[in-house]
């Protein structure tokens, strides 16, 4: 009796759940208008309500049946949702990404270099660069604090022997007129985009204009790894160029994304949670060896907070040097 009660609790949390997961899934994706949306989601908890309560309550074995058609019917339709990269995009993800490679030359076209006076106020401007593998010098993991010390955005920098930097950035791509929202990226609400951009345009628009706060880590590699990284961000934007992709709160967003790719030039980097809870995201590169031990993590976290002189010297020409003033470069890895 207890097996039979415990199982008949589990389908209960199971089929409930499933239920749940399907309101909000009609509230996101359901064609139509926010009220149309939210009528068709309020529409399938009652009916689904109504089916299992009398199921369960009643007995009622065509109600179990229709508990399961309607399950059924709803994934048939969830799995038709595709990822495209054809709508009205967000001026700063209207453009993708690609490269082409040849030997150590590499060109990247579409690399974002816009001037941020607001978040709607911006000078539009679109690169095609080239960048020498063999001048590639540094890598800088910058974190962007937005919402708590848990969570935050996570980039990687890339510097040339000439002072140069170019910033990739995996991120949502919203339509136009689109906000984020973390629950909406369970429910494929964004498709991905992967952002190349100078670090004027990409840090100072979080730091100056979105009030977020900004810190800089060196990263311990060897040349050959940041040479791989490096090229496994120009393939990731051509892949996405080829077959768009829906972003994922959990399992692709923009750290999870590095560290699968990191992953094929290390591969005894261990999952952890805090490749989800991106804002302690330093104390894993430092256990694993990709922040330099020479400085404590706190350290490194004070000297390494960029936001104050991004804000007092705005986005000029020099922004990649002032913004590392007083952050040691990392010793280069074995």
């Amino acid at each position: 009796m207890f097996v039979r009660t415990a199982a008949g609790v589990l389908a209960g949390i199971l089929l409930f759940g499933s239920g749940a997961w399907g309101a909000i899934a009609l509230r996101y994706q359901l064609p139509g208008p926010p009220a149309v949306r939210l009528g068709g989601a309020i529409l399938w908890s009652v009916a689904y309500l109504a089916l299992l309560v009398l199921a369960f309550g009643w007995r009622q074995w065509w109600a179990a049946m229709g508990l399961l058609v309607a399950l059924g019917l709803l994934l048939v339709w969830w799995v038709t949702i595709r990822p495209s990269n054809d709508r009205v995009w967000a001026d700063d993800v209207s453009r993708l990404l690609s490269g082409e490679v040849q030997g150590s030359e590499v060109t990247l076209h579409n690399v974002r270099d816009f001037r941020w006076r607001a978040e709607n106020d911006y000078d539009v401007h679109w690169d095609t660069r080239r960048y020498d593998l063999d001048k590639l010098v540094s890598a800088d993991a910058v974190l962007s604090y937005w919402s708590g010390e848990a969570i935050a955005h996570a980039m990687i920098s890339f510097g040339f022997e000439d002072g140069t930097h170019v910033v990739f950035s995996m991120e949502i791509r919203k339509e136009r007129g689109e906000a984020f929202s973390e629950i909406g990226g369970f429910f494929k609400q964004f498709e991905l985009v992967l952002i190349a951009a100078d670090e004027r345009d990409i840090i100072a628009v979080r730091t100056n204009v979105r009030g977020e706060d900004d810190y800089l880590y060196p990263l311990r590699m060897p040349r050959e790894a940041m040479r791989s990284l490096f090229l496994s961000y120009v393939n990731a934007a051509n892949g996405l160029v080829d077959e768009p992709a829906f972003y994922n709160t959990i399992t692709s967003n923009c750290t999870t994304i590095v560290y699968r790719m990191a992953r094929r030039i290390d591969g005894a980097l261990p999952m952890d949670i805090r490749l989800l809870l991106t804002g302690y995201l330093p104390g894993y590169l430092m256990e694993n060896g990709a922040l330099d031990r020479r400085l404590p993590l706190e350290e490194w976290r004070r000297r390494g907070r960029i936001t104050e002189r991004a804000r007092a010297y705005g986005d000029g020409a020099d922004f990649s040097r002032v913004i590392r003033e007083g952050v040691p470069p990392a010793s280069v890895g074995d």
